[in-house]
């Protein structure tokens, strides 16, 4: 995959850290317990990316929403994620013991934990977003959460993805294609698109450039599964050729997927042409999520 230049590179990871430092210091305001399920709930949050999160408070930049909402945002979804996660990573799903270089939480607590926390962190995603700060658009973002993370968004997507385990021909290249772009694509389009629908403003712009990130996100991540190090992916690597699990580099061949990444790179920043250089961050968001080593 092509290298993001090292001033890029600088200035992405500066606007990255500055979102997490936010929405950290939000979730530590809005998920104030002691007990051990609100400590399993951070714990699910904590030592991810939040590129989620980041999507959603540069899109309310871009529309000028308030501070406290797009916070508001930022977090639900990085609660959504975080809830996807735990219960992707339980025995009768994944199985998987790491996840971002530490223990899951199943592994860490229990398994009734770990099925506990993702329901909690799901219902308080819809907790957030409820809230008066969210103003008057707030029943479209939560409609629209709902499709992305539910039977038509990305739980559809994992179940897709659990009965291509079991199935007796590979998935295609379509297919595969209809798959992430519900179990990734769908939140990480909410997660664009939400400053705009907070603003009641028109999203077609963002949701083009959230179609193609959504998609070179993954193709990166199946790229990841073969060449990268798993102690700086922080969770094993190499699963899906041991299992013969069909993926985009399965189908379209190593270097035919990172050229297709490329591409997807380029059209979702020729999609931020209408915001000018004010989107020049989403853009470096872009180039991170085809060069990311994790």
């Amino acid at each position: 995959m092509a290298a993001v230049g090292s001033d890029q590179t600088r200035r992405f990871a500066d606007a990255l850290a500055e979102a997490q430092s936010r929405i950290t210091h939000h979730m530590d305001g809005r998920l104030a317990g002691h007990d051990e399920l609100h400590a399993a709930m951070r714990y699910a949050i904590l030592g991810g990316k939040m590129l989620r999160g980041f999507l959603v408070l540069e899109s309310a930049r871009l529309h000028g929403v308030d501070e406290a909402a797009a916070l508001e945002a930022a977090l639900a979804i990085e609660c959504i994620h975080a809830y996807s996660l735990v219960h992707d990573d339980l025995p009768c799903m994944d199985d998987d013991d790491l996840r971002r270089g530490q223990p899951t939480v199943h592994r860490k607590w229990d398994e009734g934990m770990a099925v506990l926390a993702g329901d909690s962190l799901q219902s308080f995603a819809f907790e957030l977003l409820a809230d008066a700060k969210i103003g008057p658009h707030a029943l479209p973002l939560i409609r629209g959460l709902a499709q992305a993370s539910g039977k038509d968004g990305m739980v559809s997507g994992q179940m897709l993805d659990i009965a291509a385990e079991s199935a007796t021909q590979p998935l295609s290249l379509d297919q595969i294609t209809k798959l992430q772009s519900r179990k990734t694509g769908c939140l990480i389009s909410w997660s664009a698109t939400a400053g705009a629908v907070m603003a009641g403003a028109d999203d077609g712009a963002l949701r083009r450039y959230a179609e193609a990130l959504g998609l070179a996100f993954q193709i990166a991540d199946d790229i990841l599964d073969v060449e990268g190090d798993a102690a700086k992916v922080g969770k094993a690597v190499r699963k899906d050729a041991d299992a013969g699990k069909a993926t985009f580099v399965s189908l379209l061949g190593l270097e035919t997927a990172k050229e297709r990444a490329q591409m997807l790179m380029e059209q979702a920043c020729d999609a931020l042409t209408p915001y000018g250089p004010a989107a020049e961050t989403l853009k470096e968001a872009a180039r991170f999520v085809i060069s990311r080593e994790s």
